[in-house]
């Protein structure tokens, strides 16, 4: 392949963090200081061997990223030559990450979250304390840098930031609640810590995966079980709680037995879809066509959820072995798992987990001695709310800018490297043990008709006990925040996160059912319960949906990547309005969010005028 390179030269460290995770270079075409007289005979590879690389390209990005805290011209130069991938469309792929900088900036960058939770817990006062005492956000200072960050996934204990410090190792923080004093003194501080991954030194230590679980230790519970009461590093307790129980019951099915009682089940999925986990499985499975994947979406990005970063902390043997369930029954011998840049535990976990379960022959070539082979590998994302969506995790692990793809195919026909691929969340995969253990029928008996089981739901806000819940299908809305603890001077509920919608006082006796709550025009998406009091004002509320849905559109099509900045012009221009001085832009606000809803690619733009059609038609804001 005749590429055209910048000629720009790494540094040692940049050529260090590259070679680290892909080995030395074999050749001077492939970024070998020199080019001997067989390189200049004979050059290797062609456009079949860089295609087989290019997935490499999001790790090596990571690496350089990690250790220097950002990516020069040269360690880019450097990553294309080593992948035989065009500097442009490698350019094109660092950009569209958040986490990424191609400019320079300090080694330690902290990300403040100022998205719906944290803002409802004063994120905003948080972010006015840390310019006065640190800097502006963007301003280097000792060898540091703050920034605003959309929603981190710790809405349980907000306002949240986390710290990343690039070096040898890269180490990260989470420091959550944050006050302005703990940020200050601990980021400044962080340049002593050295040889963990994490840095529990400079900060409050970060409480266990339980505290976001208020219900720990309830003898009712299915999928929060063993989070409190089983250690999630070690892999014998696991299996003395019953761990791969679930495993050995799905050898003995085989895998239509495996996808029959996930059909008889009820199981859908648990990302907000709704789609029947059963027959995606069973529409993988029957493909003729092969390698098939297995893909476990661990990028939960909605605004508000957190259900699936408490899982993988909490009890990350249990998606390891779900997992192992889930590509026995399509046919895969390869997972992986997309997990969100912003979860450092979570990826310490599972990273742990994957290791030990190598390490007892329960992920390899012959896993329990069955004779069959699979293996798991997590692939971190980058700060893109988009690839949760999943033919964007596709192109994100492929290599290629993580925008959705336009369906048909689907990804069951074609989808991970053109290949049919399964892709579940955390949550859904995690449900399949629940089956397996216990049965179809005993699983189905549990919810209601079209919604069988339980269901995990992320409760933030103003509320006493904010945390992961665990309730059947069924229940009500006011049943749930009975347990958390409501305000008495509830203002609204939204549900769904930003995508979702909101629910008046007055309607907390929805049933939190897909049916139920579709019933009832709002949706429950991923379980997403953002209680919100009278201190909250909406029209903010509704701006900085409509920011984050403008900066997380990737700008594929026209009706979102237009349409999500004139819906934040408009929410700008009317945010102290009402009445007929707001009429003319409510109405704008209608045809536009109609357009994104109908036109869009994917469920970014098609859902990124629901919260505010249900604040203005529901709450009467602006009235």
């Amino acid at each position: 392949m005749d590429l055209k390179f910048t000629g720009a030269a790494p540094t040692d460290t940049e050529r260090q963090a590259v070679d680290a995770l892909l080995g030395p270079p074999p050749s001077g075409w492939e970024g070998a200081a020199t080019r001997s007289d067989e390189d200049l005979r004979w050059a290797r590879g062609g456009a079949a061997a860089a295609k087989d690389r290019r997935d490499r390209l999001l790790p090596a990005l990571h690496a350089v990223n990690d250790r220097v805290g950002w990516i020069s011209e040269g360690a880019l130069d450097y990553i294309c030559r080593r992948l035989t991938v065009a500097p442009a469309e490698a350019y094109g792929v660092a950009t569209f990450y958040a986490m990424f900088s191609l400019r320079p900036r300090p080694a330690k960058v902290l990300h403040v979250c100022t998205d719906l939770a944290c803002a409802a817990r004063g994120s905003a006062a948080l972010c006015a304390e840390l310019t006065a005492s640190l800097a502006p956000a963007g301003t280097p200072v000792e060898g540091a840098v703050w920034q605003e960050s959309p929603c981190l996934g710790l809405c349980e204990r907000a306002p949240a930031a986390l710290l990343l410090r690039a070096g040898a190792p890269h180490t990260s923080s989470v420091i959550a609640p944050a006050t302005a004093q703990t940020l200050t003194a601990g980021t400044l501080t962080a340049d002593t810590l050295t040889g963990s991954a994490r840095a529990p030194e400079a900060f409050p230590a970060e409480p266990p995966a339980e505290a976001a679980v208020p219900q720990a230790g309830d003898p009712g519970l299915v999928l929060l079980r063993r989070i409190g009461t089983t250690d999630p590093t070690s892999l014998d307790d696991y299996r003395a709680s019953g761990g791969y129980t679930a495993l050995r019951r799905a050898f003995a099915l085989g895998p239509a037995g495996v996808i029959r009682e996930v059909l008889d089940a009820g199981l859908v999925g648990r990302g907000g879809a709704a789609f029947p986990t059963g027959r995606k499985w069973e529409a993988t499975a029957r493909q003729p066509d092969t390698p098939h994947y297995l893909v476990c979406n661990a990028d939960e990005s909605e605004p508000g959820t957190f259900k699936d970063r408490v899982l993988m902390e909490g009890d990350p043997y249990a998606l390891v072995e779900a997992m192992t369930v889930a590509g026995y029954a399509t046919g895969a011998r390869q997972g992986f798992v997309y997990l969100r840049g912003e979860y450092p535990r979570a990826y310490e976990r599972l990273s742990h987990a994957l290791d030990s379960a190598r390490a007892r022959g329960l992920l390899g070539p012959d896993v329990l001695g069955q004779g069959y082979a699979f293996d798991i590998e997590i692939r971190r994302g980058a700060g893109a709310y988009v690839c949760g969506e999943e033919t964007a995790i596709f192109n994100s692990i492929e290599g290629q800018r993580g925008e959705p793809r336009s369906k048909p195919p689907f990804p069951v026909e074609k989808g991970l490297f053109g290949k049919p691929t399964a892709v579940n969340n955390v949550e859904t995969l995690v449900n399949v043990l629940a089956i397996l253990e216990h049965g179809a029928a005993a699983y189905a008996a549990t919810g209601t008709g079209s919604s069988t089981g339980t269901k995990l739901f992320c409760v933030s806000g103003q509320v006493a006990r904010p945390g992961v819940y665990e309730l059947p299908f069924g229940a009500s809305l006011r049943e749930l925040l009975e347990l958390a603890g409501p305000p008495p001077d509830l203002r609204a509920v939204l549900l769904g996160g930003a995508a979702g919608g909101f629910v008046r006082p007055g309607e907390l006796d929805i049933p939190l059912t897909f049916e139920g709550t579709r019933a009832a025009g709002t949706t429950l998406g991923s379980g997403v319960v953002l209680v919100l009091d009278g201190s909250v004002e909406l029209p903010r509320v509704l701006l900085r949906i409509a920011e984050f849905f403008r900066d997380e559109s990737c700008g594929q099509c026209v009706p979102c990547r237009v349409g999500t900045v004139r819906q934040e012009e408009a929410l700008h221009r009317i945010k102290d309005r009402t009445g007929a001085a707001a009429a003319d832009d409510i109405a704008l606000l209608r045809e536009v969010g109609q357009a994104m809803r109908d036109a869009s690619i994917c469920g970014l733009g098609q859902t990124a005028w629901n919260a505010v059609e249900s604040a203005i038609d529901r709450l009467g804001v602006y009235k």
